[in-house]
């Protein structure tokens, strides 16, 4: 279970604060051709799902490495589960059939939740 977990919550947290870094650097023109959808949010709502990411990629890894509050791992991987039922949401509201990768990041988000809530 243990090695399932870090297999699994280290792929994530490395998607999440690679997207949750370029949100909080890059400008809406720069974000534009690999997300569409930052038109439809305000900039200042990108950036705050940004720090999101990058907080919860930490939460992921961290708390279980150091041993301290190792229940905010399985905190953070429900909150990128809630996450991806949101931009699933957001992404067939604006007409964006594509969601496979949410999808597949919100199926890999429950696993991480399960597998973090099974050891700690």
């Amino acid at each position: 279970m243990h090695l399932a977990y870090w297999v699994v919550a280290t792929l994530l947290a490395l998607f999440y604060f690679y997207g949750g870094a370029l949100k909080l650097a890059r400008s809406r023109d720069q974000l534009r051709p690999m997300m569409a959808w930052v038109d439809a949010l305000p900039m200042a709502a990108v950036r705050a799902i940004g720090a999101l990411e990058v907080l919860g990629a930490l939460g992921l890894l961290l708390p279980p490495l150091t041993g301290t509050a190792p229940w905010l791992a399985c905190a953070a991987a429900l909150g990128f589960t809630l996450l991806q039922c949101g931009a699933t949401a957001v992404h067939l509201r604006m007409g964006d059939r594509q969601v496979a990768l949410n999808i597949a990041l919100l199926v890999t988000a429950a696993v991480s939740t399960w597998l973090a809530a099974t050891w700690w």
